[in-house]
C-alpha cells in the first residue's frame, strides 16, 4: 500500500506504466529502462499534481539520487529542529512562514481586535476553512491532477473531449465509461488520480 504521507510518482514508457512509488524508486527504474537501445519516450508524473517532471539521470545511481528534489517539510509534522536555526520573522519552531497579506483597512481593524492579534486570527480562519472545505479541495485537486495527466497521455485518444467534460462535471460513471477503451495503464491511472479517495457513488 502506498504511503500517502510521502509524495508518490508514476513513470510511463509509452502507454505502459513502468514504475510507481517514491521518487527515488521511480527514478532508478527510469534510469535502467532508458539504457535500452530503443526505448519509447518515458515520462514521470507527480501523482499529487498530474504534472510531468524532469530529472537529470546522468551518472551513477548515487548521483541521480543525490540530485533528486527534496520534498518540502510538512509544517504540521515539523520537528523542533527548526528552532535551532537562526531566528528571523515568524515562529520557526511551528514552521510559520512570514509573507505579505493585502487587506482592506476594515479587515485589518477586525483582525487586530481578535484575541491573539491578526496572525492568530488568520491562522484560525484558514484552519476552519480547511476543515469546512477539505473534501471539496481534495476533489478539485484530484480532478485537476487527472486532467493534467490525461492531457499529456490521452490528448489524442478517442473520447478525450467527452471524458474531460465528464471529469469536470464530476460524472464518475460516464467518465469511466468513456475512458474504458483507452490503454489499460493510462485508463487505470487516470481513474485512480481522479477518484481513488472517494467512495463509489
Amino acid at each position: 500500500m502506498a504511503d500517502k504521507t510521502r509524495p508518490q510518482f508514476t513513470a510511463f514508457i509509452g502507454p505502459q506504466r513502468l514504475a510507481a512509488g517514491p521518487l527515488a524508486e521511480v527514478a532508478l527504474a527510469v534510469m535502467q529502462a532508458a539504457r535500452k537501445p530503443v526505448a519509447p519516450p518515458i515520462i514521470i508524473f507527480s501523482d499529487a499534481t498530474g504534472q510531468p517532471i524532469d530529472l537529470d539521470l546522468r551518472g551513477t545511481e548515487r548521483d541521480v539520487i543525490a540530485r533528486l528534489p527534496q520534498p518540502a517539510p510538512d509544517p504540521e509534522t515539523a520537528s523542533d529542529e527548526s528552532a535551532e536555526a537562526p531566528r528571523g520573522r515568524g515562529r520557526p519552531k511551528l514552521g510559520v512562514v512570514a509573507r505579505e497579506v493585502t487587506l482592506l483597512p476594515r479587515h485589518w481593524e477586525w483582525l487586530g481586535a481578535q484575541p491573539g492579534g491578526a496572525s492568530v486570527a488568520l491562522r484560525k480562519l484558514v484552519e476552519e476553512a480547511r476543515r469546512a472545505n477539505g473534501d471539496l479541495d481534495r476533489a478539485r485537486a484530484a480532478r485537476d491532477a487527472a486532467y493534467r495527466f490525461m492531457s499529456v497521455m490521452a490528448g489524442s485518444l478517442a473520447g478525450f473531449e467527452e471524458a474531460s467534460r465528464a471529469l469536470f462535471a464530476d460524472d464518475r460513471r460516464r467518465f469511466v465509461g468513456l475512458v474504458a477503451g483507452w490503454p489499460d495503464d493510462i485508463r487505470d491511472h487516470v481513474v485512480k488520480l481522479a477518484f481513488s479517495d472517494r467512495a463509489e457513488p
